[in-house]
C-alpha cells in the first residue's frame, strides 16, 4: 500500500497552506488595550511591557485613529488617575481621566471602531482592590455593585460602545445591565470578564496602571485549579445579560477558552495579558525566539482554542502585518 501523501501535498507552499488553513486571524477580531494617564506631558514607557506606554490624552488620539484605519475591532481603555481614594471616586467623575478619554476616543473614531471601557475600581482605589472595602478590610460585593452600576452609565454617556466589567463581583452584569437600560443605554454592550483567574501573569499590568494593591484578589478572582467553575461563572453572566463573555488570562487557560466556546452561544473573548506579552518580549530581546513567529503563533492558538475576539497589546502590529 502506498503512503498517503495528502497531508504533505497540502503543506507544499505558502499559498497552499493559506488555502487550507483552518483558523484565521483578522484585524476585526483584535482589540488593543490602552492606558491613558492623567498629568503626563508625554507618553511614559512601561518598563515591563516593551513598546507599550501610558498615553497622554493627545498621544492616545493618534492611536485611536490608527486603530480605526487598521480595521481593529476596538480599543479597550484603562484610566490611570493622579489621585486615588478608598471608594475610587474618580471612576464616577465625568471629568475623570477614563471618562474624558472615552469622549476623546469616540470623537476621534465615531462608529468606525468600537470604543470599550474597563469597568473596575482597581485603578482608582488607594488600596488597589476591585471594589470598596468593609470595616474589616474585605471587599464589599454589594456596595461595589452600586458603584459599578453608576460607572456603567457614566461610561456609556462618555461614549463607550462596550463596557467591560472586570472586577469579578457576584451579580455585576445584572446590576450594570439594569442601570444601563434604566438610563436609556439599552444598546450599550456588556463584555463580561466572566472567567478571570487569580494569575501570576498580571504583574506588568500593575505597573501599567500604577496599582496600589497590597495582598491579592484570590477571594473574588477564580482559582487557577478550577475549570468547571468557569462554566458556572460564564452561565451566570449570560443569564444576567452579558452580550460577550471573556476568559482571562489566555495562554494558561486555552482549555477553559475551548470549554466556554463549546458551552455558550454568545461571542467569546480572551485576553492575551501583560505577563504573556512580557515573556515573549524578554525572550526575543535575548535572541532566544523568533519574535514575530511567536506572536502570530500565540494569537492563532487563542483563536484556535475558540476565542472569537482577542485582546492583545500586539493588535496594531498584527493588523499592520496582515495588510502587507
Amino acid at each position: 500500500m502506498y503512503p498517503d501523501h495528502r497531508p504533505r501535498r497540502l503543506r507544499s507552499s505558502p499559498a497552499m497552506r493559506r488555502f487550507v488553513a483552518e483558523t484565521h486571524v483578522q484585524p476585526s477580531q483584535l482589540v488593543l488595550p490602552m492606558f491613558i494617564a492623567e498629568g503626563l506631558d508625554e507618553p511614559r514607557p512601561i518598563s515591563s511591557m516593551p513598546g507599550v506606554v501610558q498615553h497622554t490624552r493627545e498621544s492616545a488620539r493618534a492611536v485611536y485613529a490608527s486603530a480605526a484605519a487598521l480595521g481593529l475591532g476596538g480599543v479597550m481603555l484603562f484610566g490611570v488617575p493622579e489621585h486615588k481614594d478608598a471608594t475610587g471616586s474618580g471612576a464616577l467623575d465625568p471629568d475623570g481621566i477614563l471618562n474624558v478619554a472615552l469622549r476623546d476616543a469616540r470623537a476621534e473614531v465615531g462608529d468606525d471602531t468600537l470604543v470599550m471601557a474597563d469597568l473596575c475600581l482597581d485603578e482608582f482605589t488607594d488600596h488597589g482592590h476591585c471594589g470598596v472595602l468593609d470595616d474589616q478590610g474585605r471587599v464589599d460585593n454589594d456596595a461595589t455593585l452600586e458603584i459599578y452600576a453608576d460607572m456603567g452609565v457614566v461610561q456609556a454617556e462618555s461614549g463607550a460602545h462596550v463596557v467591560g466589567p472586570s472586577g469579578m463581583m457576584d451579580g455585576q452584569v445584572g446590576a450594570i445591565r439594569a442601570a444601563l437600560d434604566t438610563a436609556g443605554h439599552d444598546d450599550t454592550v456588556i463584555l463580561a470578564y466572566a472567567a478571570k483567574y487569580s494569575s501570576a501573569f498580571y504583574g506588568p499590568f500593575r505597573e501599567a496602571v500604577d496599582s496600589s494593591l497590597v495582598g491579592d484578589r484570590k477571594t473574588y478572582q477564580q482559582d487557577p485549579a478550577n475549570a468547571r467553575e468557569a462554566i458556572r461563572e460564564v452561565e451566570l453572566d449570560i443569564a444576567e445579560g452579558a452580550d460577550i463573555v471573556m476568559v482571562k488570562p489566555a495562554l494558561s487557560y486555552l482549555d477553559v477558552i475551548r470549554d466556554v466556546s463549546d458551552a455558550v452561544d454568545v461571542p467569546v473573548a480572551a485576553y492575551n495579558i501583560s505577563g504573556e506579552m512580557a515573556m515573549v518580549e524578554a525572550a526575543a530581546a535575548h535572541g532566544w525566539i523568533d519574535r514575530e513567529r511567536a506572536i502570530d503563533e500565540i494569537v492563532l492558538s487563542i483563536r484556535r482554542a475558540g476565542a472569537d475576539i482577542v485582546l492583545t497589546y500586539w493588535a496594531a502590529e498584527i493588523a499592520d502585518r496582515l495588510r502587507h
